[in-house]
């Protein structure tokens, strides 16, 4: 997810986003012998605005993560995202693993009262592969049959490969085998949707709390589009109400740590984000709480606005002029670390030998920190684009860590001779917006998994991703990824090859610039108790959270 679109969806939300989203957990602190108190009621701080709750258009955590909790598709995932069923109650899969079966249960109702039925899964996956909707994460249906004919315009969202004999049953036609497809089914973007309300709102559909339609464990209230509060109450019609724990969630828009402390030794909030300052006074204290999950933080470089960017030597000399151990541990100061590369360290496993995929795709040049080098090759790349002078706006959220973060990197980068950075920080639905629109130079991104294999992470810089918002291209990389998803689909050994040889490309090219990989450190009362789900997906992470005595 892009935790700030660009994720946390932080970036990625996180900025860091509401890590109880999508982060690993230390340990369920569930006991049975608990008592619990009669107000289940928690106050939350989260970095990220809400930017839509329309479930085909959401591709920042700061939207992903309240739709996971409003909202359920066919599957859920739990503890190293095992798969689990939600709204399908069996599932078949065909010998060759093209075609699906899902029987659906029969008593899941929308907010309205409505009861949800296979049709709506057909309308929403329709819509989300629809040109015309722009949808983010529409990439995500490519296995799917006919996807790449309707997003050509070679055929209608009615010729997508899924149909819906009865209203209890869903079958999904597959273009080609797709290792992780239960894992997808978990994520936002394959919710059902209900078409009448998105009928009746129109272009207003999602845009507010009463505008938009859902069906899982919490009703979501006080949401106006642009407010920075909301609320969430247990859903009177879900289908497993009987599971979830608390009765309301009260969220406040807090992007200064400093402000959220306050507010939490005022008891006025029961769960906040601290800063890389705050953490050595907390963090031995019981209600001290750290996360990591499965995301990086990078720069994204708008090749397609700014002619020097496309040389690559321009690109390395940005990427070794930056210190990315001392923005982590002396700037962040947060648990964050330095990165090895784009997919995030224990991510995924080498199917063969267990190794870490992070490790196995190393390639130092393209994390490195050389001043001197990064000199060199700046000269060398300017020379070779006739400028002499480069001047590069720097684009990202308003929150105080990404403050930090951008002038941090403006100190490193106007190191290089004839280089001026000027920075852009701006609110999260505004970052969103300028980063899918091309209006940047340099861009802070972040992603969150969203399901746990490496194809998350590299997928989006392949040439034809509408998340790709810097324009790189390069067409090895792109056969590496085609490769994995088609002739190498069914064998995990040749599979993972492609997957590490596209990160190494990726990484020599200087595609992006792999900056961090957050850490979130959180204060949570001590009489909050519960878990969270892992990185690779959250799925109604906070029905199983309560408070006690």
């Amino acid at each position: 997810m892009k935790l700030n679109k660009h994720f946390l969806a932080i970036t990625g939300t996180l900025a860091l986003v509401l890590v109880l989203a999508g982060c690993v957990s230390n340990k369920s602190s569930e006991k049975s012998s608990t008592t619990m108190s009669k107000n289940q009621t928690v106050n939350i701080s989260t970095a990220s605005e809400i930017s839509t709750l329309d479930t085909a258009k959401a591709s920042d955590s700061g939207s992903l993560t309240p739709l996971y909790q409003i909202g359920e598709g066919i599957y859920r995932l739990g503890p190293k995202s095992k798969v689990e069923n939600a709204l399908a109650t069996s599932t078949k899969v065909s010998k060759n693993g093209l075609t699906y079966t899902f029987k659906l249960r029969s008593n899941d109702k929308w907010n309205n009262g409505q009861p949800v039925t296979a049709n709506d899964f057909v309308y929403g996956w329709r819509r989300v592969v629809n040109p015309k909707t722009a949808a983010g994460y529409s990439y995500l249906f490519e296995g799917v049959k006919n996807y790449s004919a309707i997003q050509k315009n070679k055929l209608s969202p009615n010729k997508l490969g899924v149909s819906a004999p009865n209203k209890s049953t869903l079958v999904v036609q597959l273009s080609h085998p797709v290792p992780y497809f239960k894992l997808l089914l978990a994520f936002p973007t394959f919710f059902p949707q209900q078409a009448s309300a998105v009928k009746k709102y129109g272009s207003r559909y999602g845009t507010s709390s009463a505008t938009t339609a859902y069906n899982g464990p919490f009703e979501l209230a006080d949401w106006n589009g642009t407010s920075d509060t909301w609320t969430m109450k247990k859903n009177p019609n879900y289908w497993d109400k009987k599971a979830v724990k608390l009765d309301k969630l009260n969220f406040q828009v807090v992007k200064t740590p400093s402000t959220g402390l306050s507010l939490y030794q005022q008891n006025k909030l029961d769960v906040v984000t601290l800063s890389g300052e705050e953490v050595p006074s907390y963090k031995n204290k019981p209600e001290f709480k750290k996360f990591v999950g499965g995301s990086t933080i990078y720069l994204e470089m708008n090749q397609k606005r700014v002619k020097a960017l496309k040389n690559v030597k321009v690109r390395q000399a940005l990427s070794l002029a930056i210190n990315k151990n001392s923005l982590a541990t002396q700037v962040l100061r947060d648990g964050s670390t330095a990165p090895k590369g784009f997919v995030s360290t224990n991510f995924f496993q080498n199917p063969k030998t267990g190794a870490d995929f992070a490790s196995d795709a190393y390639e130092k040049s393209g994390v490195a920190y050389n001043e001197s080098q990064a000199k060199k090759l700046w000269a060398q790349g300017m020379k070779q684009v006739g400028q002499k002078k480069l001047h590069l706006s720097l684009l990202s959220d308003d929150t105080d860590q990404s403050k930090k973060t951008t002038q941090y990197l403006q100190s490193q980068l106007n190191k290089l001779p004839g280089l001026s950075i000027t920075i852009h920080n701006v609110p999260t639905k505004s970052k969103l917006s300028r980063s899918t629109d091309g209006d940047f130079d340099l861009v802070v991104s972040s992603w969150g998994a969203d399901f746990a294999d490496p194809i998350n992470f590299l997928d989006l810089l392949t040439k034809s991703n509408p998340t790709n918002n810097g324009h790189w291209v390069n067409a090895q990389y792109d056969k590496y990824i085609d490769a994995s998803k088609t002739t190498d689909a069914n064998n995990p050994d040749k599979r993972y090859d492609d997957l590490v040889n596209a990160e190494k490309i990726l990484m020599k090219d200087q595609g992006i610039i792999p900056l961090y990989q957050p850490s979130t450190t959180q204060l949570w009362r001590t009489n909050i108790h519960g878990f969270v789900w892992n990185p690779a997906g959250m799925s109604n992470g906070y029905k199983g959270l309560y408070v006690t005595k």
